[in-house]
């Protein structure tokens, strides 16, 4: 993990570290910048998807769930109407679809993120609390195909890191 003093030095490092072919970064700022979420290679999020299959299961187990009690469970003849009147199911659904996306964007983002996550490694770092203040951090992972210990380290040197850091678990 190297720290740096300013956005500009970051998103310099960020994206020098992408061009020597390093793929698993991550970076944190005391604000969100646009400009390293795009410079550290950030992939599209999964969550959209979630969000929509959560609501398309709402919208069937709530369309379901009424045709469950007014056609088989529960059948009334009210003024000659067909059993199965969609048209009445139709605020019900778009409620249940609500609900549904709903709790699959709270729970997704949860999952996605990898919360609840009480500790975290980079909180060992010497200057980490910093990065809500004044600091720019980027990390790069051990998990990275390019990483070597002292090849990444000189690197983060070479691009003016203030302070280069190993992350220890």
């Amino acid at each position: 993990m190297a720290e740096f003093s300013s956005p500009a030095a970051l998103i310099a490092a960020c994206k020098a570290t992408r061009e020597a072919g390093y793929t698993k970064l991550d970076a944190y700022t005391p604000y969100p910048i646009e400009e390293v979420w795009e410079a550290i290679g950030h992939h599209r999020s999964k969550l959209p998807l979630i969000v929509l299959a959560g609501g398309l299961a709402g919208a069937t187990a709530g369309f379901l769930l009424q045709y469950w009690a007014s056609v088989i469970e529960y059948p009334l003849n009210i003024g000659g109407r067909p059993l199965n009147s969609w048209v009445a199911f139709i605020v019900p659904t778009f409620e249940t679809t609500i609900l549904f996306a709903a709790f699959s964007a709270v729970l997704g983002m949860f999952a996605l993120n990898g919360l609840p996550r009480p500790y975290h490694p980079v909180f060992n770092v010497k200057n980490f609390s910093a990065a809500s203040r004044d600091s720019y951090f980027l990390m790069i992972g051990t998990n990275d195909p390019q990483f070597d210990s002292e090849k990444t380290r000189s690197l983060l040197e070479s691009l003016g890191a203030k302070e280069v850091s190993e992350v220890a678990e």
